[in-house]
């Protein structure tokens, strides 16, 4: 084991180097700090690294989703799409890491197995897999929500004989599926996203799709010169705005609720929504997500709208989701995804109707049929938001486990500390909006609030902060009453942990968003960390 020595005590250490992993990096050293971060990927860029599948592409707008911190980067770097591609935006993850020279504060290929909280010290201690130990004061996760890849406990799943892909874990070459019978099994964004594409090239694509999903049409389209002039002009008003919204983005909903339109303007409004594309279009109406029958409205719209674009009655009818309100499930973004099983060589199987029974060495049985396939594919989702924490040995004061802390559900204060987990900060993770907002902003805001709390400790010679459980306790019970009021509990989904198996059930995200999240934080700064404890050795 190669062992750090107190003189190689790091003020942070950072887990995990994709947008908020490397804009903390850069914000601590700007704050003074001696920071170090690991990553286990190869490279830079967390999802974006990893997540190389076919159709790979973020639904919010390139402009949006991309550092706000500097100005020169942000006027320097030309996006050409309005929703960018999985290499687009990992060249300019590249282009930030250059241009910062943030690889010289980073560990590639380095994964954490156990971090744990010395009491006497004072300090954490950080261990790889391959047995470096790291000590640091303040330790950062920004571990990312959907960076552990969810594989399904299928009988045989590891006895096909043929290729097998994970789309979270896609390899550096692009396979071929010319001529070839692929299976894809799973149907969330990543399914919806890669399908089309693998559709155009194999000789024959099964979809198994255990739960359909609501996809909009991104009309995503290339970036003219007159589109980057004024997105020059208008980015200081647009980022003002972005920070105070839900959303993390300057759109605005419609100015009246659903029921105060008449059913001609209703329509308008969920037509522009619609013909505007992607996300955006669950937030037509402001109370969408919090009014059952506004959200009916737009529900029953987009259903007549996928239900035009699919041939066959019966393929709409598994196709398009049932007893689930738009949204609670997030919304996907697509390009030609109904579309595409309009094609003879696409057929779809329904799992609730015809679940998966095994996997044998040439293909996928199901209760009544078998499907012979050179390619399985999974795009079968994520351990989201806490999977990454939870394979981690991580354990807090006394040497408990945040697995035991976190048996029944997240529990957090303001989703960035841990009660008995002094020094352990966590970015767009479980108690703060995370997905339900723009990452790399909420990453930017977060962060900088972490090293405001960090740099309170030090002015108060304190070498240690962490919360109180009674605060931790209230804000969990305030995260799952603000999700009780909306659409989000009325449906399985990962935001509930419902994918995994054995996973609590509970809503994990703070749905008021970013801007009322933001404004807490800061009210609680300027009430001298109200809730949080500073002490000493």
């Amino acid at each position: 084991m190669t062992a750090a020595t107190e003189r190689d005590v790091l003020d942070v250490l950072v887990i995990g180097a994709g947008f908020a992993g490397m804009y903390a990096v850069h914000a601590a050293r700007q704050a003074g700090l001696e920071v170090l971060c690991l990553e286990a990927g190869a490279g830079v860029g967390g999802t974006w690294y990893f997540n190389r599948y076919p159709g790979a592409r973020c639904d919010v707008e390139s402009i949006d989703y991309s550092y706000s911190f500097d100005e020169d980067l942000q006027n320097d770097w030309v996006w050409s799409e309005r929703y960018a591609t999985q290499p687009e935006i990992l060249a300019y993850i590249n282009h930030v890491a250059e241009r910062f020279d943030l690889l010289r504060s980073i560990r590639l290929g380095t994964r954490v197995a156990t971090a744990e909280w010395d009491e006497a010290a004072a300090v954490w201690r950080v261990a790889t897999e391959a047995a470096d130990v790291h000590i640091a004061r303040h330790v950062i996760c920004a571990t990312g929500s959907l960076s552990i890849p969810n594989k399904p406990a299928i009988p045989g799943v590891d006895d096909f004989e043929g290729e097998v892909l994970f789309t979270a874990q896609w390899p550096d070459t692009q396979p071929s599926f010319g001529g070839k019978r692929v299976g894809v099994v799973g149907t969330g964004s990543s399914g919806i996203q890669s399908i089309p594409l693998i559709a155009q090239e194999a000789a024959e694509l099964t979809v198994f799709q255990r739960t359909p999903n609501y996809s909009v049409p991104a009309f995503n389209r290339k970036l003219t010169e007159e589109d980057q002039r004024r997105i020059r002009e208008e980015y200081p008003e647009r980022r003002r705005k972005s920070r105070l919204s839900g959303g993390g983005s300057p759109y605005v909903a419609y100015p009246k609720t659903a029921a105060d339109c008449t059913p001609e303007e209703r329509d308008a409004a969920l037509e522009n929504g619609w013909q505007t594309g992607g996300v955006l279009f669950g937030k037509t109406f402001p109370d969408q997500y919090t009014d059952i029958a506004a959200n009916d409205y737009a529900r029953e719209f987009a259903e007549a709208k996928i239900a035009s674009i699919i041939d066959d009655p019966e393929v709409a009818r598994h196709l398009i989701p049932r007893n689930q309100p738009l949204g609670a499930k997030r919304i996907c973004t697509d390009s030609g995804y109904f579309e595409t099983f309009n094609r003879d060589n696409v057929s779809l199987v329904d799992l609730r109707e015809e679940p998966i029974s095994s996997i044998a060495t040439w293909g996928i049985k199901t209760g009544s049929a078998s499907y012979e396939l050179d390619v399985i594919v999974f795009a079968t989702g994520f351990d989201a938001l806490t999977g990454a924490l939870a394979r981690i040995d991580l354990r807090g004061v006394g040497g408990v486990r945040i697995q035991d802390v976190w048996a029944d559900g997240p529990l957090t204060y303001l989703g960035v500390q841990v009660p008995g987990f002094p020094n352990l900060h966590l970015v767009n993770g479980p108690g703060s909006p995370g997905v339900l907002a723009n990452m790399v902003m909420h990453a930017e805001l977060q962060v900088d609030w972490i090293l405001g709390l960090i740099r309170a400790a030090d002015d108060r010679g304190a070498d240690r902060v962490e919360p109180r459980t009674d605060v931790a306790q209230k804000w969990t019970a305030e995260v799952g009453e603000a999700a009780a009021g909306t659409v989000f509990v009325r449906t399985d989904s990962w935001y509930l942990g419902s994918n995994i198996e054995g996973k609590p059930r509970r809503f994990m995200l703070y749905t008021r968003g970013l801007g009322t999240y933001m404004s807490i934080c800061e009210e609680i700064a300027a009430s001298d960390y109200e809730g949080f404890v500073f002490t000493s050795r």
